[in-house]
Order: C-alpha cells, then structure tokens, then sequence
C-alpha cells in the first residue's frame, strides 16, 4: 500500500491555470490512454482539495438526458475543506479538515491493501508530505506552458531529492515522471 499524487502538471509546473481552469489539459482527450485505467484499479480512498472537489461537480460529463449529478467514483472520497459543500447522492464522500494525520489513518483502514491516492490538490499533497505520508509522486507531463496558476507541489524539497522511479511517454503530449519520496520506497 502506498499514498501516492497523480496529477497532470503544464511543463512550467502548475496544475490549473490563474482562474483555476483545465481547458489546456483537456484539449489532450482520452484518459484511457494513459497509465490511469492501471493506476485507478489499485486504488482503495482518495483524497482531494475543496477546489478539486468542485471542479469535478461543476465538469462532470452527464449521459444526455440525465439531469442527475452522476460520481466519477467506487472508492471512498475524504475531501478537505473548510467550508459547506454540497454532497452527491450515492456516492461515499467524507468531508474532513485540520490535520491530514488522523484523516490519513482513517484512509489506510478503509484502503485496505490498496493505495492511497491524493488527488488534487499540490498544497494538500505537500501536507502529506509535510508529515511523511507521501511515498510516490507520479505526474504526467504535458506539452503546455501557463505561465502561472497552482503549483503542482508547492514545496521546497531539496534533501534529500526526491528519486526518479522512470519516466513514459504517452502520445505525443504526455510524459509520466514517477518519483520515490526518500525514506518511503
């Protein structure tokens, strides 16, 4: 079992631009091209930022004629926030905040034998980092420079280095970079 963030990062290092949007990500198209179908099977929780957590409300694809907000996931959702947000239906999504120590404890146990996956969120990955939670970065690459928007780990990590695992390339756009966080692998 690892706690691992899988993210998409511009090569200039963000996640989303200025106003928070993925547009420049979206153009690339099919996920399933990618290492996320082999990713997501191992995955037992998940977490993400408030944001994150929006995004995906107000993105969702709907089915046509199907008015109902539909969840994008099987596996248990602890979302950090400090605010109210609207919960959907169905779905098994907790919301959390304050420390990421206890909340990750509660993740392990529920995860069972799988993984961890921090999902959005590059300040909410560095506080797992922060507290020696994060075993694996795995951040797929793209073609794009924004110039400015959110970090993709807005930390300082210097020593030691994190330790690049391998580096795939996915068409022409994508390059996946896994790296161990040291003392974790």
């Amino acid at each position: 079992m690892k706690t691992q963030y899988y993210a998409a990062s511009s090569l200039d290092g963000f996640l989303a631009d200025p106003n928070h949007s993925l547009d420049w990500l979206l153009q690339f198209g099919d996920i399933e091209e990618t290492s996320y179908p082999d990713f997501i099977r191992d995955v037992g929780a998940i977490a993400m930022g408030s944001s994150t957590y929006e995004w995906i409300l107000n993105h969702q694809n709907q089915p046509e004629g199907q008015t109902e907000q539909s969840w994008a996931y099987e596996q248990p959702v602890w979302v950090f926030t400090s605010r109210s947000l609207p919960s959907v239906e169905g779905a098994d999504v907790r919301f959390v905040s304050g420390d990421v120590r206890p909340v990750h404890h509660q993740m392990t146990e529920v995860a069972g034998s799988k993984n961890i996956w921090i999902a959005g969120g590059g300040d909410l990955a560095g506080q797992f980092y922060d507290h020696g939670l994060l075993d694996e970065l795995i951040i797929q690459v793209t073609s794009v420079t924004l110039g400015s928007g959110m970090p993709v780990l807005p930390r300082k990590i210097t020593q030691p280095p994190l330790r690049l695992v391998s580096a795939t390339t996915y068409g022409e756009a994508f390059a996946e970079l896994r790296y161990e966080v040291p003392g974790k692998g």
